[in-house]
């Protein structure tokens, strides 16, 4: 298959006729044709040899050439209609030959490159690749204006670690997975030029930078500009998903799937797409909850009858507001958002969970994923990130509190033997951490043992206020420097503290208890083993978190770790896994019902 993506490039596609012995590359297209029609004009209607396989690497000797053709700087002899030899006219090259032919070696083995008409393996009627039975969109985030091409290249990374993972591990399948990327930011107009043309000309390439890359999030806050950001990535997968099925039209007659990978910035705009959030709902739940606020507070007789008129006319307009949508709606039946059913949405260095919680998202008592994500619009969301990922987040305390003290699940190595599947990976404790040696004598006794709490093995959780960390940590951010330089330092550098397991089991109940540790959240059942025992667990995992690298800076990983997935093994395997996993499930079913 072959697809153009960028409508400004031009990609020539040719086709090769005549290629190097041993190599098999392909000639320059001039000689080529040239070469062809030579052939062609020569030995149009002559037989090749039937034994054309086992002659191809037998050289000629002492065979005079039936006929020559003169190129620029080369030129051909052909010593039968199969036997063809490119010479050089350059002048090292004459005198080699006249050398070499003087000790009795002939033109063709001492300096002669054999050519042959057509590849070394003849097309069959199963030359064709698997058929693809999943496609995965590949959705880029912030920073594309700076490079159009980036999302190419980078789903040609995942495209290549995923080709060699399926030949190591899904060989034996009939189908194959195929990623597409979807490319929405170029397309868009937003506000001209207008920022640049307000850019201050000193440091210039920074302000650059800045506007090609940070500004899209600006951009997406804007009530102005966020609806074009939102149809342009709607639009563009609507325009792919159309575009490959006209090329495989049994896809959908065989139920493909559709899975999509967001980058960054890109998760929320998909997220938002699929759920078909808008803030002026929001802004809408705000104006409603001021007017319960102003209900309940006394006022005088004039502002209740001013209060009473403004209700009234607020739902007369409502009103006016759905009877006009519901004519609209009987006239004209409104498209779908997407063209297609997401089967996985897979974020990757995602800041969703921060956007989410922004918009008053908070924890439930269910640990269904419909708390945030309905499986009706989207059968799995996994969210995947590098622990010092500085734009990433989780999104499992979203739905229930406590797993901010449990951890994500650990993705496993490329190159594991035999691991343990995700769906049989119990949920464990993050390990505890020792506050800083200087923390005064009043935060120490504010966090003394609680006779009533139940022994956990935590550690802080993802996402706390810094006020939680310590004075120490906040001196040592302050050290290393104000601004940027320090919300790095007080982020990643608060997850190198020393762990502390602590022991459980041995001293009784009453040990246990003494050894307790409050850390702001309800107590919860564990295992001497740190695993979580049974209670409201999510209905399956959200997080999944990458191994980090035994030799691996935390402060270079957090400046490069967010454009790090592309490439990464670990995560073609994983997303392989769970695609793999759910086409042959439904097999699997599908045999079961048919027996």
């Amino acid at each position: 298959y072959i697809y153009f993506f960028l409508e400004t490039e031009k990609i020539p596609v040719m086709r090769g006729q005549w290629f190097i012995d041993g190599t098999w590359q392909p000639l320059e297209e001039e000689e080529s044709n040239l070469i062809e029609q030579e052939h062609l004009n020569r030995f149009k209607g002559q037989q090749l040899q039937e034994s054309f396989d086992m002659e191809i690497s037998k050289p000629v000797d002492g065979k005079e050439a039936i006929h020559s053709l003169k190129l620029s700087r080369n030129h051909v002899d052909w010593h039968s209609v199969d036997e063809v030899y490119l010479y050089s006219d350059a002048t090292t090259s004459k005198i080699a030959r006249t050398v070499t032919q003087k000790l009795g070696f002939s033109k063709a083995s001492s300096s002669g490159t054999r050519l042959h008409r057509g590849y070394v393996e003849e097309a069959t009627l199963e030359d064709k690749p698997p058929q693809t039975s999943h496609i995965v969109f590949v959705v880029h985030g912030i920073g594309q204006k700076m490079d159009q091409g980036r999302i190419i290249k980078n789903t040609a990374m995942m495209r290549d670690t995923a080709r060699k993972v399926e030949e190591k591990y899904f060989s034996n399948l009939a189908t194959h997975v195929e990623f597409l990327p979807v490319e929405w930011r170029s397309k868009l107009t937003l506000d001209g030029d207008t920022v640049d043309s307000i850019t201050p000309d000193k440091v210039r390439g920074l302000r650059d930078m800045l506007n090609s890359s940070a500004m899209d999030i600006m951009y997406y806050t804007s009530p102005l500009y966020r609806d074009e950001l939102v149809k342009g990535l709607q639009q563009e997968l609507n325009r792919l998903y159309s575009l490959f099925c006209s090329r495989n039209p049994e896809f959908e007659e065989k139920g493909g799937k559709v899975s999509i990978v967001s980058h960054s910035l890109g998760c929320v705009i998909t997220y938002d797409i699929m759920t078909g959030w808008n803030p002026v709902r929001l802004y809408e739940q705000l104006l409603q909850k001021e007017e319960e606020e102003l209900e309940e507070r006394w006022m005088s007789y004039e502002e209740q009858r001013l209060l009473e008129e403004l209700y009234i006319t607020k739902q007369r307009l409502r009103e006016i507001e759905e009877r006009l949508h519901e004519l609209k709606a009987s006239t004209i039946s409104k498209p779908p958002v997407l063209k297609f059913k997401v089967e996985n949405f897979f974020c990757m260095g995602s800041p969703l969970a921060v956007f989410l919680a922004l918009r008053g998202i908070r924890p439930g008592s269910s640990g269904s994923q419909d708390h945030i994500l309905p499986r009706t619009i989207c059968n799995r969301l996994l969210n995947i990130f590098h622990p010092t990922d500085p734009v990433a987040y989780r999104l499992e305390p979203l739905i229930l509190k406590h797993y901010s003290n449990i951890s994500p699940v650990q993705i496993h190595w490329y190159n594991t033997a035999n691991p343990l599947p995700y769906e049989h990976m119990k949920p464990s404790f993050l390990n505890p951490s020792k506050e800083a040696t200087s923390a005064p004598d009043s935060e120490s006794a504010s966090a003394a043992p609680s006779p009533t709490t139940s022994p956990v093995m935590v550690r802080r959780h993802y996402g706390e206020s810094i006020t939680n960390i310590g004075k120490a940590s906040i001196l040592g951010a302050a050290s290393i420097g104000k601004g940027l330089g320090g919300m790095l330092f007080s982020r990643f550098g608060r997850s190198s503290a020393t762990p502390q397991t602590m022991e459980t089991g041995k001293d009784g109940p009453e040990g246990d208890e003494k050894k307790a540790t409050t850390v702001g959240t309800p107590p919860l059942p564990h295992s001497s083993s740190g695993f979580l025992e049974p209670t409201v667990e999510l209905e399956h995992r959200i997080d999944f978190e990458l191994r980090e690298g035994l030799v691996e800076s935390r402060y270079w990983s957090a400046v490069t770790s967010h454009t790090a997935y592309w490439s990464s093994l670990d995560i073609a395997l994983f997303l392989l896994t769970f695609m793999y996993k759910q086409d042959q499930e439904e097999t699997d079913k599908s045999n079961l019902d048919t027996i």
